[in-house]
Formats: structure tokens, C-alpha cells, sequence
């Protein structure tokens, strides 16, 4: 007995035509309704949900794994006898993240002004790729690396910080906002 098609007139194999060919008649047999929906919409503002909400699942997980990393990483330095070599590192990291924040700023003028500073975002990601392979690294390595990038993103993380906290720029108003606003706008109406 050949298990394949569900009905007798189905294929036996699913291919690419015959999915796009169900969804087209399926398309041409649906209301008019249906077919007015803003669908290209609705998929932006679903992806937009889930963006938002993979972000906020991040935020709230990327800084409890960041200090359980860090005290890791101190934990080896400490038990391998080189707890004092771990300030030099972190600063070193501090100010690359610096150099690298003012470099991104001076390299685009739209960076000052954005809603989301991506360029942090990005240093954020590169430091934790840098960081989080942090044991396969060789001797000194596990010990320099992970510290750089722990005071990377400990830096990068307060720039962050500051950015939300800056005062936004307040949207132009209209002509008609103006108006009802100023000490005059009776005479004008």
C-alpha cells in the first residue's frame, strides 16, 4: 500500500510547483476582504514584535551572563597565580572601546542623532565573540583576552547608558501646534 498521498488524486512527492500552485488557486479563491488586508504590514509590524522581544530577552539576560563570565574568568586568573594582571587588561580594554566609540562618531555625522546607537550594539556583539570563547584561548591569552573584552563592554555598556540617558531631540512642530501655542493665536484664528 503506498502511504505517500493522503487522497488518491495527490502526488506522491511535495514539490516547489505544486506548493506554489495550491497557494495561488487558494490566493484567486479567497475574498476580496481578505486580499485588501495589509498583509506586507502586518508581517513588518509581527517581525518588528519579535525583534522587540528577542531584545528584550537580551537585555535582561546579556548582563547576569556577563558577571557570571567575569567571575569565572577571575576565578582562573586567581587560581593560575595572576589575579594581579587583571587591571591592565581591563583598562586596555576600557580605552579601546573609547577609541573605538569616538572613531565610529567621527566616521558618521548620522550616529549623534540616531534612535538606536548600532555602532555600540556592534561593539557590544564583537567583544562578546571576543570574549565568550575566552577558554579555548592559549595560556596568556585566557588570561589577556576575556579581561580587554570584559572592560570593553563594561565601557561599552556605560556609553549605552549615557546614550538613553541624553536628552532626545523633540520633533518639529506643525504650523497648527505653533499657532495654538503662541499668546497671539486668538487674533489668528
Amino acid at each position: 500500500m503506498d502511504m505517500a498521498a493522503i487522497q488518491p488524486g495527490d502526488p506522491k512527492r511535495l514539490s516547489i510547483s505544486y506548493i506554489v500552485d495550491k497557494a495561488s488557486s487558494l490566493w484567486d479563491s479567497s475574498p476580496r476582504p481578505v486580499k485588501a488586508f495589509p498583509w506586507n504590514r502586518t508581517l513588518n509590524h509581527f517581525i518588528q514584535l519579535v525583534v522587540d522581544l528577542v531584545l528584550a530577552v537580551i537585555r535582561f539576560l546579556a548582563i547576569p551572563v556577563f558577571c557570571i563570565a567575569s567571575i569565572s574568568e577571575m576565578s582562573y586568573c586567581a587560581h593560575e597565580g595572576k589575579l594581579y594582571l587583571i587591571p591592565l587588561p581591563f583598562l586596555v580594554g576600557v580605552a579601546v572601546a573609547g577609541v573605538l566609540q569616538n572613531a565610529a562618531l567621527e566616521s558618521s555625522s548620522y550616529l549623534k542623532y540616531a534612535e538606536v546607537p548600532w555602532h555600540l550594539i556592534a561593539l557590544l556583539i564583537s567583544f562578546a565573540l571576543l570574549k565568550f570563547p575566552g577558554s579555548y584561548y592559549p595560556y596568556w591569552g585566557r588570561i589577556f583576552i576575556p579581561h580587554v573584552a570584559n572592560g570593553a563592554i563594561l565601557r561599552t555598556l556605560w556609553l549605552l547608558f549615557l546614550w538613553f540617558r541624553k536628552p532626545q531631540k523633540a520633533p518639529e512642530n506643525d504650523h497648527v501646534d505653533s499657532l495654538a501655542e503662541s499668546p497671539d493665536a486668538d487674533m489668528v484664528l
